[in-house]
């Protein structure tokens, strides 16, 4: 039984509390929920510095002034991932925990886990698959018997993807053949220093990783009488989109495969392939051998920390870059002879967008109706067309094209 619905258990005085919010996106995050929150939304900043906390309610009073007044009294919680007490007192406290603070891998599971006991809803930028598939493993079922919804990769990890497969086949209409999906990214922006490191740790930590996934294998339930798949792409020049290719070992294909499982509407085998997708066959090239570049690094310790401290964690570009900054997301669904392209398109994806998509995740889960789902489940599977709908209403588009 969920917390919420529990009498035994006090009712949560707080809609949403944001995890992290002295970092750089939990800045942003914060600096969202102040101008775009309703008007009534109870909410709190959390971390580990009263201090800093302070700062971040102070800078928002300064650039939100016409919201100066509620915002100065803003809730501020110490809470930190080596203190299971403060955890478990914060969770109580609220709907929703969003949370920023990674890499999650390290970081993450504490507060997680104290959120699938409690019943309190769960959202994360995490793109580390191992940690996604570990959590599954450790924190389902628990999550599932007190009703929390754990909803990793809340931000460009995963919501265009998996958002924008769902939209595509919804558009497409009712799905009674296979279906083959290729989603293709495409964006001229800065990546942040935590996908960095997470990148980087996923490629050093790949046997690691590949076991994590096994043991989520083992233990989760397919679906009866349809089949889903990730296929690994092949590099190559798409006709329709006029792209080279490029395949994208992300966490995306396995977000979005796990929605299609949990979904019927995706039709009874259906496959995805991810990619990214480049003008020219130079850039094509040398994304490929950038990234073969990497994961040989990232293998070799010295070397791997050298990459690393070149690279910094909860610091980003500047506003003038991130105005700058935009992502197209291009999903292209193929079934019985029909073929159906759409497109989802934003601004700076790695910090605004991310802010964005986290924020409203957060309050999706918080205030609207969405599916009876529980335990560790995808944004299309979690909040789907309400999710979708905040986020167009929100500047990004979801479109046919």
């Amino acid at each position: 039984m969920s917390r919420m619905s529990d009498p035994s258990q006090p009712a949560a005085d707080l809609d949403v509390v944001l995890f992290g919010a002295t970092g750089f996106t939990g800045g942003l995050t914060a600096d969202y929920l102040a101008a775009h929150g309703p008007a009534d939304l109870r909410w709190a900043l959390a971390g580990r510095s009263a201090a800093r906390l302070e700062a971040v309610r102070e800078r928002l009073v300064r650039r939100h002034p016409e919201r100066a007044e509620a915002l100065a009294a803003l809730p501020l919680l110490e809470a930190d991932v080596d203190d299971a007490a403060s955890l478990a007192a914060l969770v109580r406290r609220t709907k929703v925990v969003a949370t920023t603070v990674g890499p999650y891998l390290q970081l993450g599971e504490p507060l997680l886990a104290a959120c699938a006991e409690a019943g309190t809803d769960y959202v994360d930028l995490t793109g580390e698959p191992e940690f996604v598939d570990t959590m599954y493993v450790r924190h389902h079922e628990r999550a599932v018997a007190s009703g929390a919804r754990i909803v990793h990769a809340c931000g460009f990890d995963s919501v265009p993807h998996d958002l924008g497969v769902y939209f595509a086949l919804r558009e497409l209409g009712p799905i009674t053949a296979p279906v083959d999906v290729r989603g293709v990214v495409r964006s001229n922006a800065t990546f942040s220093g935590g996908t960095f490191h997470s990148a980087v740790g996923a490629f050093a930590r790949a046997r690691q990783m590949s076991a994590a996934y096994r043991a989520r294998r083992a233990v989760e339930p397919r679906p009866e009488g349809r089949s889903v798949r990730a296929v690994a792409g092949r590099p190559g020049r798409d006709r329709l989109l006029g792209y080279w290719l490029l395949p994208l070992p992300t966490l995306d294909p396995q977000v979005i495969v796990r929605s299609a499982a949990a979904l019927d509407s995706y039709g009874p085998r259906f496959s995805y392939s991810h990619f990214a997708g480049t003008r020219t066959l130079r850039y094509a090239a040398g994304g490929a051998a950038g990234v073969g570049a990497i994961g040989v690094v990232a293998n070799v310790p010295p070397l791997r920390r050298a990459l690393l401290s070149r690279v910094k964690q909860g610091e980003g570009p500047s506003a003038g870059r991130r105005e700058r900054s935009w992502f197209t997301v291009d999903v292209v669904a193929e079934t019985e002879g029909r073929t159906l392209h759409a497109r989802v398109s934003g601004g700076d994806p790695g910090y605004d967008e991310t802010a964005k998509m986290l924020a409203e995740s957060a309050l999706c889960l918080a205030f609207d109706d969405n599916p009876a789902t529980a335990g560790c489940v995808t944004t299309a599977q979690a909040m789907g067309a309400s999710l979708l709908d905040r986020l167009v209403a929100a500047g990004m588009r979801f479109e046919v094209v």
